[in-house]
């Protein structure tokens, strides 16, 4: 593991890097909690969350990986008689 630096622009650095981090993490629960938000209002509307997030899931997905998932899914339930 690398040794910190000790010099006045290190400690200078670091703080910056820091506030950043941490400025982030506030936005990042900022952001959970606006999501978390239009669930409820999903929700309230007669929408099914657990549904919207699949379909986000999937819209977010990687096509290719998607794909590839999705037949191996296949396999394992032809495999188990399920399909």
């Amino acid at each position: 593991m690398e040794e910190p630096s000790t010099g006045h622009n290190s400690n200078e650095q670091l703080k910056a890097i820091l506030a950043r981090i941490n400025n982030l993490e506030d936005e990042k629960k900022q952001t959970s909690d606006d999501i978390r938000e239009l669930y409820a209002e999903a929700k309230g509307n007669g929408f099914n969350p657990k549904a919207l997030r699949v379909v986000v899931r999937k819209q977010r997905a990687d096509a290719k990986k998607a794909a590839d998932l999705e037949a191996d899914v296949d396999a394992y339930m032809t495999a188990m008689g399920m399909i």
